[in-house]
């Protein structure tokens, strides 16, 4: 039996219709059916987007029916207009958005942060825009106090020391020792170090204070060209870190047994000076007639108090000089002890709090500023052992 050609096989009856295929619209079909269909798909994303698709997205799905759409929209037909709900195809109502590589407009483009917070479109809460825990610039701490460098008024009264120390080092009687990186330096009156190519003297360490929460002394510091500054000692520890040519002069003699070894000790005259409080703390406040500051300064007394505000030891307030007391041939710090311990019984406890700390000043008395004249001219007679000061009658009497 031969094989059936094609011819007989279509000739057959075709009980299941397998052969009653109708042609498929090619894609030169009714453009009205593609442009239908993507106006539908268009209108789905523009109803979750709230926009129409950008042919550029990143998105494969989104630039593929941006690309359509870009297309279809060109030509719309009757139909398209039928199903258009949204409006579509007017493109007033709804343009195509701009790509994210197009470069902005002008007009979009802020001008400052202010403008950017004050957009209604965008919704931010405000703790996130202000800031906590921070000083307001006309709040922050501004000294009115500056170390700077200034001349030095009583100058001639040192020269001879700088002369003297230059004389040793140039003999070799006297060793210039370089400043280790990160060694803590305890300097005392009398001291000399090079520090900036300049022989610098220790002239004055001043009473105890609390500067940024640490325990320190402002310093009194007299350079060989004739000028002075007056740092806290932990700023001129620090400058001497951080000048690679700093150096440490050597005293005489052999040791601190040796009596030459104390020869570099200062026994500078100077100025006692009674300070009143002018703090608006109401506990201050109310005992700023009769309650003074006690100290003793070889500086210029107006240079010693201008940073009262921020100084724990001046209670963090300005003060006024209400007296002072020339000091001749006398040491000063001898002479700062012996005041503070003569009134030692009419210190009242007074605290600030400083930094998170509480600071106890100890130079602060319940005297009049007659009373340290008093005693600083029973100091100058070599009598002030003989006398005592009592409180309680406000008045310095004889010891019995």
């Amino acid at each position: 039996m031969s094989r059936p050609s094609l011819e007989d096989i279509f000739a057959e009856d075709d009980e299941f219709g397998l052969l009653d295929v109708k042609p498929r619209a090619g894609r030169g079909g009714p453009s009205q059916d593609r442009g239908v269909a993507a106006l539908l798909e268009v209108t789905a994303f523009y109803e979750r987007h709230s926009r129409l698709p950008d042919p550029d997205a990143m998105d494969h799905d989104e630039m593929r029916l941006g690309a359509i759409w870009d297309t279809v929209k060109l030509t719309p037909t009757d139909q398209m207009r039928a199903v258009d709900r949204l409006g579509l195809l007017n493109e007033d109502a709804a343009p195509t958005p701009r790509s994210w590589q197009d470069d902005p407009v002008d007009a979009d483009i802020p001008d400052s942060l202010d403008d950017i917070f004050a957009d209604d479109d965008l919704d931010v809460d405000p703790s996130l825009v202000s800031l906590k825990h921070t000083t307001p610039s006309a709040e922050r701490h501004v000294p009115d106090h500056r170390a700077d460098f200034v001349p030095c008024q009583d100058f001639e009264q040192f020269r001879e020391r700088f002369e003297t120390v230059q004389r040793g080092l140039e003999a070799g009687e006297r060793k210039a020792s370089p400043v280790r990186k990160w060694s803590v330096i305890e300097p005392i009156e009398g001291d000399f170090f090079i520090r900036n190519g300049l022989l610098a003297m220790i002239a004055e360490k001043s009473e105890m204070t609390a500067r940024g929460g640490a325990r320190d002394h402002r310093l009194r510091v007299i350079f060989s060209n004739g000028t002075e500054s007056d740092p806290l000692m932990s700023s001129f520890r620090k400058s001497l870190n951080d000048d690679k040519t700093a150096r440490m002069v050597q005293k005489v003699g052999l040791g601190p047994l040796d009596p030459e070894w104390e020869s570099d000790q200062l026994e500078l005259s100077g100025t006692i000076y009674v300070a009143r409080s002018r703090s608006e703390n109401p506990e201050i406040k109310g005992q700023r007639m009769i309650l003074h500051k006690i100290g003793v300064t070889s500086q210029d007394v107006a240079r010693r108090v201008a940073d009262a505000k921020n100084d724990p030891t001046f209670l963090l307030a300005p003060v006024e000089i209400v007296a002072t007391y020339s000091l001749k041939n006398l040491s000063r710090s001898k002479v700062e002890n012996l005041l503070h311990r003569f009134f030692a019984v009419a210190r009242p406890e007074l605290t600030v709090n400083y930094g998170g700390r509480r600071i106890s000043p100890r130079e602060w008395f319940h005297v009049l500023p007659d009373h340290v004249g008093q005693a600083a001219k029973l100091i100058e007679d070599g009598t002030l052992h003989q006398y005592r000061y009592d409180p309680a009658s406000q008045r310095i009497v004889p010891k019995n």
